[in-house]
């Protein structure tokens, strides 16, 4: 649905994006993660035809983004990070003003609006002033705005930024329920808003692409060793050094130790290794309490810092 192959874009001296390459398939909702100034904002002002590109092509559903523009256009809805939503419309008069700009039939343009309106959770307002709802109410209409003419591809940048808590729940639940109807591209910083929503992530930093998989995929190939939290009740000494002792332990390091005899251990082991019956056997054996015994998955945080870290000390 979505090719980018070999994408560029240079601002002057600055060199946004560089030879970004990645494919998008019909009904996935993609990640596309990294740190401000990455070149997330660059690429979908590309793909969606707002900025040419120095280098490279893109497309969208089989059309090339800079040679068949309007043909990529009307396959697009794009929601930038501060949604154009006019102020002084009701949210129903703007969205039917946007559904006649984007060629909508005016024989089917107000089930259209109706639609796009239902599947964001704003039927209710729709005969408000846009400037008298809250934040949250404003990036569903942004996102209804994006919907309205049914397209094939979604691009979202941004979509949660300045939301509460709950408003970041609900906008979400509601991208994670266009997945199939549509092709959604996320662009975002937020490390939750990827693992929680996204099928799939590419992590961007300075421009490059430097991972493209699964959450899941992502963390399993960067894991390295096995990590268990034990929390263990004991003389620190005695206990850090027998288990270290323990064969397949390669590392163990001590978390916190308290003052009533409790002390917080990680014990890292070769990947694929589970020490866990041998480590608490041991407890045991010695006469000491396990209060705690869990293993430590890595996180897409882990991840994500991982990456750009390593990327930093390859610069340097």
């Amino acid at each position: 649905m979505i090719e980018v192959k070999h994408l560029s874009r240079n601002f002057g001296a600055v060199q946004a994006i560089q030879d970004i390459s990645f494919e998008v398939q019909k009904g996935e909702i993609v990640g596309f993660l990294g740190p401000n100034g990455a070149g997330k904002t660059t690429t979908m002002r590309i793909l969606t035809g707002y900025i040419p590109a120095t280098s490279g092509t893109a497309k969208v559903a089989g059309f090339d983004v800079q040679e068949q523009s309007l043909e990529v256009r009307k396959r697009i809805g794009y929601m930038p990070e501060n949604p154009p939503v006019y102020a002084d419309m009701t949210v129903d008069q703007y969205l039917n003003f946007v559904a006649k700009i984007k060629g909508v039939d005016g024989k089917v343009r107000k089930s259209k609006v109706d639609e796009a309106m239902e599947k964001v959770g704003i039927t209710d307002v729709g005969k408000r002033l846009i400037k008298h709802l809250s934040k949250g109410y404003r990036q569903r209409v942004g996102l209804a705005q994006a919907l309205v003419h049914d397209p094939e591809v979604l691009i979202l940048d941004e979509p949660t930024i300045g939301l509460d808590p709950k408003q970041i729940r609900e906008v979400r639940t509601l991208i994670k329920g266009l997945a199939g109807q549509h092709t959604v591209i996320l662009s975002t910083h937020i490390l939750p808003e990827v693992s929680m929503t996204c099928q799939r992530v590419i992590i961007i930093n300075k421009g490059k692409v430097v991972a493209e998989d699964t959450p899941d995929n992502l963390t399993a190939r960067l894991a390295g060793n096995e990590r268990l939290v034990m929390e263990v009740e004991g003389p620190a000494d005695a206990v850090t050094q027998t288990l270290q002792a323990v064969p397949g332990v390669q590392n163990i390091s001590v978390d916190r130790a308290n003052g009533d005899g409790r002390i917080q251990l990680t014990v890292e082991s070769s990947a694929g290794t589970d020490l866990r019956k041998e480590l608490a056997r041991t407890v045991v054996n010695n006469g000491w309490g396990l209060l705690e015994l869990r293993p430590v998955e890595m996180s897409l945080e882990d991840v994500f810092l991982h990456l750009v870290t390593e990327e930093e000390e390859v610069a340097n």
